[in-house]
């Protein structure tokens, strides 16, 4: 069980939570610094983005944007296994060992889909995309893309799905609520986006069941794998393929988007309600995936992972 590997580790629950505690902290600090300044400059998040590229570049915007998640993911690992004592493996998977097939499949599957969803966006809607290809500009963001996205989209994976899932689950002895509690905080951790501020509150739909479906996946399938896999593709895909002027991430990306913000925040829903589901019951059928409700909404064990240095919870 995923879950109940939190138990190895020399450290108690608690452990689990000053990592994601610091960086809320560090997001809540950002965002309230971040709507004084635009208080006192008169601007929108879209025009500082857009003075801030302009002083820089795109690629080294984004390269400055996606650091800090390469150092919260060492901090990550160095908290786990030097401080707690526990095995990456043991954060990542239930298994002996990562399964890394499982990551590249997801990877591939959710990649060519994502891509493939674009594509078929401009088909339909022509006059709502701009072609900007470049190869001068594209190469440079292909390496910045394969190099830095993963950092980002792995750190959010392993303090959510990883540290704060199997925290909570620990602590609560409840997978639902360690599964929707650490869903509603990775979307609230979207809520400084320009996106939000653009499309509407109503966007954290996409967020919040962003969050779920990758819950999901990890819990039944006991791993981070698929989960992993799944958000690199993502990011990646979008940050390659198609950047709107006033998102978070700008991008020399192969269109340019260019339609009215409020008509997207529809199509956004769109996987949450319908794709997102139909892709569970895919890798449901791919992995033999059986116990949906135990795993969704059982009770975590209590009990001890032998293994040297973990500490025994069942212990008054």
């Amino acid at each position: 069980m995923y879950i109940e590997q939190g138990y190895k580790g020399k450290l108690g629950a608690w452990s689990f939570f000053i990592i994601p505690g610091l960086f809320m902290v560090f997001m809540a600090f950002n965002y309230v610094a971040t709507m004084m300044m635009l208080d006192e400059t008169d601007q929108s998040t879209e025009q500082m983005i857009s003075q801030m590229i302009d002083a820089v570049g795109k690629n080294v915007f984004l390269v400055l944007n996606l650091s800090i998640f390469v150092v919260g993911l060492i901090a990550i690992f160095i908290w786990a296994k030097f401080i707690n004592g526990r095995s990456i493996t043991s954060l990542t998977t239930s298994r002996d060992k990562i399964d890394w097939k499982r990551i590249f499949f997801m990877f591939t599957l959710w990649g060519i889909f994502s891509a493939g969803m674009i594509l078929l966006s401009v088909y339909l809607a022509p006059d709502d995309y701009i072609l900007q290809f470049d190869w001068q500009k594209f190469l440079p963001l292909l390496v910045i893309s394969l190099l830095m996205f993963p950092f980002q989209t792995s750190f959010e994976e392993y303090l959510f799905r990883g540290q704060l899932l199997q925290g909570l689950g620990i602590a609560t002895k409840s997978r639902a609520v360690a599964w929707i509690l650490t869903s509603v905080l990775f979307g609230l951790m979207h809520a400084a986006n320009p996106e939000v501020e653009k499309l509407g509150f109503e966007v954290m739909i996409f967020y919040i069941g962003t969050g779920l479906v990758l819950g999901a996946m990890t819990l039944l399938d006991e791993g981070l794998e698929l989960a992993l896999g799944f958000h690199a593709a993502n990011n990646i895909v979008i940050a390659l393929m198609l950047t709107m002027s006033w998102t978070a991430i700008q991008t020399d990306s192969v269109y340019v988007g260019i339609a009215e913000p409020t008509a997207l925040a529809a199509i956004d829903i769109i996987p949450v309600v319908i794709g997102y589901p139909i892709l569970l019951i895919i890798l449901g059928k791919i992995y033999k995936w059986k116990n949906w409700k135990e795993k969704l909404f059982g009770k975590v064990e209590v009990r001890k992972i032998a293994e040297p240095d973990t500490i025994d919870y069942q212990q008054p």
